[in-house]
């Protein structure tokens, strides 16, 4: 039954306040975090951070919260037009709320000493024996733990909010709008989906809610990142995870109709990007559907450039400089895909490639 005009505004309503308070809560979470950081550092003996002045302008604050707000109002278009449900308690409960805001500020200090002194691969020193690509023990972001801790799998996602003003999920929503158009019509039951590199769970979650009767596969290379997935879908009968590289996925030829791959490619060496991209090629059939989600790259919205420009400056993206330079489309056309559709989403890029 067609919603009234009544029910519709109070859905809009309740839609602005939720998302507004979530940027509001992120928003200042990360103007603590910076005066915590400036504190941190003028009380070190450590050597002065000097980051290079990027080429081109930095977009403002203002500027920033202003295209926040484009991304939720697509997002609520979305939602209107029935792609995906209208997101409510996205972050849950809030004593879980709470206690990961005094977790992420607890890790700040650490953050900062991993920075100043330019550690990056304390991951590496305390997992050597693990049976992992070298590429993949680094601490991104300066993070604790990097990808293979418990706490550090329950930390990420605040850590993301805060770095985009609340605006991770959102992003991440508008890869359901291309599985949404594909599944019309279509029995889920009889499609098989996978998640590659599906990090906590947090995209899956997304999937589960929008396509409850979709069967899913996770994978991911961390054990940590997984349990925390297993752990917020809960026990489902149509859901599977393991633990795999996505550049050998433990699936057979063409055996999957719809697969994502959303924020894994900023973080891959350039060989393993395409290598990747090769088996995504392999595992996906003829006519299946390829979602990707990443950040923009340089010239995608070109007042961006300047903020991408600091972002291995600022945090330990190791391999961010050279993604923003690479061909990504011109390589999943030599992999076997067709472009059918590219959107920028505020901070990512959103590609539905289709298996030739």
């Amino acid at each position: 039954m067609p919603e009234t005009p009544l029910e519709r505004w109070s859905n809009r309503v309740g839609f602005a306040v939720r998302q507004g308070g979530r940027v509001a809560w992120y928003v200042g979470h990360g103007a603590v975090m910076r005066r915590m950081v400036r504190r941190l550092e003028a009380r070190s003996d450590a050597p002065k951070r000097v980051i290079r002045k990027p080429s081109q302008p930095v977009p403002n604050t203002r500027r920033l919260l202003a295209d926040v707000a484009v991304l939720l109002g697509r997002d609520l278009a979305n939602a209107e037009a029935g792609y995906y449900p209208m997101p409510e308690r996205e972050d849950g409960a809030l004593p879980g709320v709470l206690a990961r805001s005094r977790a992420f500020f607890r890790d700040v200090p650490e953050v900062v000493r991993r920075r100043q002194h330019k550690v990056g691969r304390e991951v590496a020193d305390d997992a050597a024996t693990a049976k992992r690509p070298d590429y993949y023990m680094q601490n991104f972001h300066f993070q604790s733990g990097g990808w293979m801790t418990e706490d550090s799998a329950r930390l990420y996602d605040m850590q993301v909010e805060v770095l985009f003003s609340g605006s991770a999920n959102a992003m991440r929503r508008q890869a359901l709008v291309p599985i949404a158009e594909a599944l019309r019509g279509r029995d889920q039951r009889r499609v098989t989906f996978a998640d590659i590199a599906c990090g906590t769970g947090s995209f899956l979650r997304q999937v589960r809610q929008a396509f409850p009767r979709l069967p899913a596969l996770a994978i991911d290379l961390s054990e940590a990142y997984m349990a925390e997935t297993r752990h917020r879908i809960g026990s489902r009968p149509n859901v599977r995870s393991l633990v795999a590289k996505a550049e050998a996925l433990p699936l057979s030829d063409a055996g999957l109709d719809i697969a994502t791959c959303i924020y894994l490619f900023h973080e891959l060496p350039p060989d393993v990007r395409r290598a990747v991209a090769r088996e995504l090629a392999r595992v996906i059939k003829p006519g299946g559907l390829l979602v990707f989600v990443d950040s923009l790259q340089t010239g995608d919205e070109p007042d961006y450039d300047g903020l991408l420009e600091l972002f291995p400056a600022l945090f330990h993206e190791p391999y961010f400089d050279g993604y923003l330079a690479d061909d990504l489309e011109g390589m999943f056309v030599e992999a076997g895909f067709a472009i059918e559709g590219r959107s920028n989403a505020f901070f990512s890029k959103v590609l539905a490639l289709r298996r030739e």
